[in-house]
């Protein structure tokens, strides 16, 4: 029988095989590298993306907050305006009001009676004054109570002086000046 030697066939087979699988495992370990670094570079564009996307809406969100700002002195601005416009409504509704104050103070003092001072707070006025008797006070705080204008009397004091040969009656005197609205309001 020939003999036949198989065992080179089978070592060079084997180194083959070695061969082969050493290439599909370095093309493996290549594929796997890539495959990484492929996912590596795609994360990293998405997270740059992202950075982009918050560096954009930090650099919105400080512009609104710009907005806001102005926005928030615009509404303090404008209330402002809006209470100087109320006082300027009220002081000019009140303009008649202090010439009928004037008026009809003078039409209410009875004779004998002489102002000395007159001091309005919003619709209280105080009036003092100096009058030859204190019977003249009361007169003019019946005249004010019945007056359209004027209206709730009050006596802070009188005081009786002697001057000279004469007696005087110094007083202070309280009264509320009628708007011309509040009867309206009332009923």
């Amino acid at each position: 029988m020939p003999s036949i030697n198989l065992l080179p066939w089978r070592e060079a087979e084997r180194k083959q095989r070695q061969r082969d699988f050493g290439v599909a495992l370095g093309g493996a370990v290549i594929g796997a590298v890539a495959v990484i670094m492929v996912t590596v570079l795609g994360y990293n564009q998405m997270i740059s993306g992202q950075k982009a996307r918050n560096d954009r809406l930090t650099a919105e969100i400080v512009e609104l907050e710009k907005s806001i700002a102005e926005i928030d002195g615009l509404e303090r601005q404008k209330e402002r305006l809006l209470a100087r416009m109320e006082i300027i409504e009220e002081l000019q509704k009140s303009r008649p009001e202090i010439v009928h104050l004037f008026d009809e103070v003078t039409r209410q003092l009875p004779e004998g009676v002489y102002l000395t001072g007159m001091k309005q707070t919003g619709s209280r006025v105080e009036i003092r004054g100096v009058a030859q008797s204190s019977t003249r006070v009361s007169a003019l705080m019946r005249q004010v109570d019945a007056s359209d204008w004027l209206g709730d009397p009050e006596v802070e004091r009188v005081e009786t002086k002697q001057s000279g040969a004469s007696r005087q009656s110094e007083f202070v005197v309280y009264l509320k000046q009628k708007r011309e609205g509040s009867e309206e309001e009332m009923e």
